[in-house]
């Protein structure tokens, strides 16, 4: 290799390493979305009554009619459990049961969460997962639920429940008693 070429090499890799290493710009709305600007709601969960379950989840409209939902619950038995938008945005009964059934704007069977909008209810967020420290952290997408519209989940509540969510029992795939219900406002 030539002594020119070498220091072409050279030069051109510096370039290279600075436009990547000092070539940072400041975030603006033409090259980058503020997560902090998109809009999102929030459920905190209480537990009904006799249980522990507590926790928050957050909802975020990420855009494409995509919503991201990301919650953290205490105070779960290790295991699935049932985890659902539910019709009413009503917490007041001792047992949750003032919540009514799962969101369902469509009228659609109980299904999993990975099915079409006609093969679920809006509300069938699937299950969650807790550990052997009765912890659950998920974070998942959905494209059926929205923050606006016909299945807006905006006011209706969320409820985690006793078991899993067998996808398939009907209308409730059940999931069983509710252990925390929470207000998404």
């Amino acid at each position: 290799m030539t002594r020119s070429f070498a220091y072409a090499i050279v030069i051109l890799s510096g370039l290279v390493v600075g436009a990547c290493a000092g070539g940072e710009r400041s975030p603006d709305a033409s090259t980058q979305t503020d997560v902090q600007t998109m809009p999102s709601v929030v459920a905190e969960l209480s537990p009904t009554q006799g249980n522990t379950v507590a926790g928050t989840v957050t909802f975020t409209d990420i855009g494409d009619g995509d919503v991201s939902v990301v919650g953290h619950v205490t105070g779960l038995p290790p295991g699935s459990h049932g985890f659902h938008v539910h019709e009413k945005g009503d917490c007041s009964a001792p047992d949750g049961t003032s919540a009514g059934g799962h969101f369902n704007p469509d009228g659609s069977p109980h299904g999993a969460p990975g099915n079409t909008p006609l093969m679920r209810h809006a509300g069938d967020l699937g299950n969650i997962e807790a550990g052997a420290d009765s912890l659950a952290h998920f974070e998942k997408i959905d494209v059926v639920i929205a923050l606006e519209g016909t299945r807006s989940i905006s006011g209706l509540a969320v409820i985690v429940h006793a078991g899993p969510d067998d996808f398939t029992t009907q209308p409730t795939g059940a999931a069983g008693a509710r252990l925390a219900c929470g207000v998404i406002g």
